[in-house]
């Protein structure tokens, strides 16, 4: 017998136990929650064999079907929390301005200018307006926003 059959003989069902928590901590190492759903179905195979004294076979077929169906679940379920979460903003800090209301600080010249939002100085675009007009974002044109007067 080999070292990894003599150590799985050894343990019997906490076997399934280890091998859980080896497929935990590799989710730790790869992204994707791929692990995760294998080490959860092993160590319910664990439980199933200390309550249980079934053949290694029934053990293994249980793994299977026990993986499958949590991986399928647990696919679901973060697609679902991954839709309802997240920033559609993110890489486009700009449409956050998109429909709000500022007032220039610098008058608008030869359709070019500077806004200051927040602690950021925005480059803005739109025809010409003394300071102290209220504009407001209509869109964004790459890294400029573009402004018209607030009637």
């Amino acid at each position: 017998m080999s070292l990894i059959e003599s150590t799985i003989a050894a343990l019997g069902p906490w076997s399934w136990f280890v091998l859980g928590l080896l497929l935990l901590g590799l989710e730790i190492l790869a992204p994707g929650t791929i692990f995760l759903w294998f080490g959860l179905s092993a160590l319910v195979v664990g439980v199933v064999a200390l309550l249980f004294d079934f053949a290694w076979q029934v053990d293994v077929g249980l793994f299977l079907v026990l993986s499958l169906v949590s991986l399928l679940i647990g696919r679901r379920l973060m697609q679902k929390l991954a839709s309802e979460k997240g920033d559609p903003g993110l890489n486009q800090r700009g449409s956050r301005y998109v429909g709000r209301e500022f007032t220039l600080a610098a008058p608008l010249n030869e359709g070019a200018g500077n806004l200051s939002i927040d602690d950021t100085i925005w480059r803005i675009t739109g025809p010409d307006m003394p300071a102290g007009t209220k504009v407001r974002v209509e869109a964004i044109d790459g890294a400029r926003l573009v402004v018209s007067r607030v009637s």
